[in-house]
C-alpha cells in the first residue's frame, strides 16, 4: 500500500514541478503541446531509431546460486546500421549503443518500471529536450521521444536513468550503459578496433545470501556515498580477459554510484591513456596510474606485446588517501564501524579489478600513434568572465550536500546561473569549508558579484554563515569529502588545479593520475582543492545541469542549473 502512495505522490510531485518549470522557464516544452514530447517530430528525418525500455528483470550476475532481481535496459533497434546496438547477453547493463558523428538518432523510451525514470545521455551533447533533464521523467506505462544530432568527435559515453530522488538506486540496480561515437579522424588513426576494442565498466555492488542487491538507505550511506563490497566488471564479478600478444582499446567508464578507483598494474607497469571522458586527446599520456571518478570515463591503450604466453597480469585499484571524512578513515583504520564503516573494501582500498590472461601469440600489432587528435586548447583569453568566475561552490549543511548554498529545485535559476547562449566561460570549483571572510577575491560571497536573485524573482539566500565551525558528522567533516562534479552540455577544458590547501600527504596518493589535457565533463575535485575550467555554452539553449556525481549526493540535491538563453 505504502509504495502505491509513494509512487502517486512521485508522480504529482513530478507534474507540479513540470508545471512549475514550464511557468519560469516559457518554451522548454515542444510548442502548442503543454506536455513532456511522445512522438516523433515531423521534419526530423532520423539516420538512427531505437526501442528502448527500462523494465525489471532477474539476471544471474554471480557464479552461483539464484539469478538477482534488476531494472534494465532494453533495447531494439528499429533503423540503422546494425552495429549501432552490441547486445550484452546474460546481462544487467544496457547494450553499448555506437553512434558515428552527424548521424540524427531517434530514440523510443518506454517506461516499464513501476516508478517514473527518464535517461541521460551523459557526455552527448544534445538538446535540452534530449539530455534527461529530471523534470522530463515520465511515469510507468509512459512513452518519451529524444531526437538529437550527434555532434560528438569520437570518444566514449556513459547512459543511465537520471529521475531526481531515484537516480542512485535506479543506476545501482542496472540502468546504465556505454556509448561509442565514431568519427572520420578517428578512423585514420587506426587504432584497435572489433575483439580489440572491448569495454571496461566498473562497479561495485553489495549482495545479500540470496544473491539479491543490497542498497541501504540509511543516512550515514547516503552522506557518504553508497560502497558496495563486490566488484563486477562489465556486469560480472571476477573479470577475466583473454587477450593476444598485441595492443587493445579498453574503453573504461566508472559507473559506480561513489567509488573512485586508482587503476593501475600490479607490477608497476605504466598505464597509457588516449582519450578522456568523451573525447581523444592530442597525444597519448603515460601514467603511473590514472583516478576514475564515478562518471569518468578514459580510453586505455594496453599492449600486451611484450608478455608471454600463459602469464596474466592482474588491473588493480591501487591504494590513496584523503577522499573522504576524517571520521571514516579513522574508523576503517581502528576496525569499527557499522554498516558500510565496516566494508572489507573502504574508499581508498586495495583490490583487484580484472585479470588479463595472454592466451594466443600474434605478430602483428598496430603501434601506438605519437599524434592523435587535434584539440584547440581554451585560455582565458576565450572567455568573458576572465576576472569574476563563474562558481560552483561544494559546502555541506546540516547533513546535506549542496552547490552554491543552495539545494537542487526544477523551477530555480540563480543570476549568475543564467549564461547567454554562444558565450564562453571561467568556472571556479571549490570547497566552501571556509568563512566568508577567509575567501579570496572570488570566494562564495565574490562570487555574488553575479547576482543572487533566483531565476523566478525570489531572493536566493547565499551566506554560508556557520560552515567554517561546523564540525562532526553534519558539519566540517563532509567538508572534506571529494567531489566529482560533473556538467552536462559540452565538454569543458580544466584551466588549472590550486592545491595550496590540500594536505599533501593524500594529495601526493591521487596527483599523477589526473588527466586534464583533454576535453572533461566530470572532475574529481579534492578536499581543499580548486580547480577551475573552462566550458562553452553553445549550440542549445535552456536547462542544462551541473551536479555531483556521487549519486547519493545528487539525489540529495547536490544539484543545480545553468539556464542558456
Amino acid at each position: 500500500m505504502s509504495k502505491t502512495i509513494n509512487n502517486s505522490r512521485r508522480q504529482f510531485l513530478q507534474h507540479s514541478v513540470l508545471g512549475a518549470a514550464m511557468a519560469a522557464f516559457p518554451g522548454l516544452l515542444p510548442a502548442n503541446t503543454g506536455k513532456i514530447k511522445t512522438s516523433a517530430t515531423a521534419g526530423f528525418h532520423a539516420d538512427v531509431e531505437i526501442e528502448f525500455t527500462a523494465q525489471a528483470a532477474q539476471v544471474a550476475i554471480l557464479n552461483s546460486g539464484p539469478a538477482t532481481q534488476v531494472q534494465k535496459f532494453i533495447a531494439n533497434l528499429r533503423k540503422g546500421p546494425p552495429t549501432t546496438l552490441t547486445q550484452l547477453p546474460g546481462n544487467y547493463l544496457g547494450p553499448i549503443l555506437t553512434f558515428q558523428q552527424s548521424q540524427k538518432v531517434r530514440i523510443f523510451f518506454n517506461n516499464h518500471l513501476h516508478e517514473p525514470s527518464i535517461i541521460h545521455w551523459h557526455g552527448l551533447h544534445v538538446p535540452q529536450r534530449s539530455d534527461g533533464h529530471p523534470m522530463y521523467s515520465i511515469d510507468s506505462g509512459e512513452q518519451f521521444v529524444y531526437e538529437f544530432e550527434v555532434l560528438n568527435r569520437a570518444g566514449t559515453s556513459f547512459y543511465h536513468s537520471h529521475s531526481h530522488n531515484l537516480t542512485a538506486e535506479q543506476v545501482y540496480r542496472g540502468l546504465a550503459g556505454l556509448i561509442v561515437v565514431n568519427d572520420s579522424d578517428e578512423a585514420k588513426l587506426e587504432l584497435p578496433g572489433g575483439e580489440y576494442d572491448l569495454p571496461l565498466v566498473i562497479q561495485d555492488r553489495s549482495f545479500d545470501s540470496q544473491n539479491q542487491l543490497q542498497y541501504l538507505h540509511a543516512m550515514p550511506e547516503r552522506i557518504m556515498g553508497f560502497l558496495g563490497d563486490t566488484v563486477l566488471v562489465n556486469g560480472k564479478p571476477n573479470a577475466e580477459f583473454a587477450v593476444k600478444s598485441r595492443a587493445y582499446r579498453f574503453r573504461a567508464a566508472n559507473g559506480s554510484n561513489s567509488r573512485i578507483y586508482k587503476l593501475g598494474w600490479e607490477d608497476g607497469t605504466p598505464l597509457t591513456a588516449i582519450g578522456t571522458d568523451a573525447g581523444l586527446l592530442a597525444k597519448p599520456e603515460t601514467r603511473p596510474y590514472i583516478m576514475l571518478a564515478p562518471g569518468e570515463r578514459v580510453d586505455l591503450w594496453l599492449d600486451f606485446s611484450d608478455r608471454k604466453i600463459g602469464s596474466q597480469l592482474t588491473l588493480y585499484s591501487l591504494p590513496y588517501s584523503g577522499v573522504m571524512p576524517g571520521m571514516y578513515d579513522r574508523m576503517h583504520k581502528d576496525g569499527g564501524g557499522m554498516g558500510m564503516m565496516h566494508n572489507r573494501l573502504p574508499q581508498g582500498g586495495k583490490f583487484p579489478i580484472a585479470v588479463f590472461k595472454i592466451s594466443e601469440k600474434v605478430s602483428d600489432s598496430p603501434k601506438l600513434p605519437k599524434q592523435l587528435v587535434p584539440i584547440q586548447r581554451l585560455t582565458e583569453r576565450d572567455v568573458d568572465n576572465a576576472a569574476n568566475p563563474l562558481p560552483i561552490a561544494i559546502s555541506m549543511q546540516h547533513m546535506k550536500p549542496l552547490l552554491n548554498g543552495k539545494s537542487f529545485a526544477m523551477d530555480r535559476v540563480m543570476d549568475f546561473e543564467k549564461v547567454a547562449l554562444g558565450s564562453i566561460k571561467k568556472i571556479k570549483i571549490f570547497h566552501d569549508h571556509d568563512s566568508a571572510d577567509q575567501h579570496d577575491g572570488m570566494g562564495m560571497m565574490g562570487g555574488m558579484r553575479h547576482g543572487a536573485k533566483e531565476h523566478n524573482g525570489k531572493s536566493g539566500d547565499h551566506k554560508m554563515g556557520g560552515m567554517g565551525g561546523m564540525g562532526g558528522m553534519g558539519g566540517g567533516m563532509m567538508m572534506e569529502m571529494a567531489h566529482p562534479i560533473h556538467l552536462h552540455g559540452q565538454q569543458y577544458q580544466i584551466l588549472s588545479r590550486n592545491t595550496a590547501k590540500v594536505k599533501t600527504a593524500d594529495y601526493a596518493t591521487v596527483k599523477e593520475g589526473f588527466i586534464d589535457s583533454g576535453w572533461k565533463d566530470t572532475v574529481l575535485v579534492m578536499p581543499g582543492e580548486t580547480v577551475e575550467i573552462v566550458k562553452p555554452f553553445q549550440d542549445y539553449k535552456g536547462l542544462f545541469l551541473y551536479h555531483c556525481h556521487n549519486l547519493e549526493h545528487e539525489d540529495l540535491g547536490m544539484m543545480r542549473q545553468f539556464y542558456i538563453g
